[in-house]
């Protein structure tokens, strides 16, 4: 399954090397990412995550994570020739 994470961060150095590590501890593999500063404190985090595990495995483990604000997932389907010609 492909999921994608949108997380709301705290903006401190380590944050993202704490995120990630979750991610792969927790089994997922991240195929795209991508991180903007909102501003001297807040960080937005958009992640494309692949695993055949359930998302609340991760989920629930990056909400514990002190520096994460909110953590939101969704299920992405997989696009197939009939959907893109109709």
């Amino acid at each position: 399954m492909i999921y994608t994470l949108t997380l709301t961060l705290a903006q401190r150095p380590e944050v993202l090397e704490r995120v990630l590590r979750v991610v792969r501890h927790r089994g997922f593999k991240v195929t795209r990412m991508n991180m903007q500063l909102e501003d001297s404190k807040i960080a937005s985090l958009d992640m494309v995550v692949e695993s055949e595990r359930a998302i609340e495995l991760l989920t629930n483990q990056l909400e514990k994570l002190i520096d994460v604000i909110q953590c939101r997932a969704l299920t992405l389907e997989p696009v197939t020739a009939e959907k893109v010609t109709s």
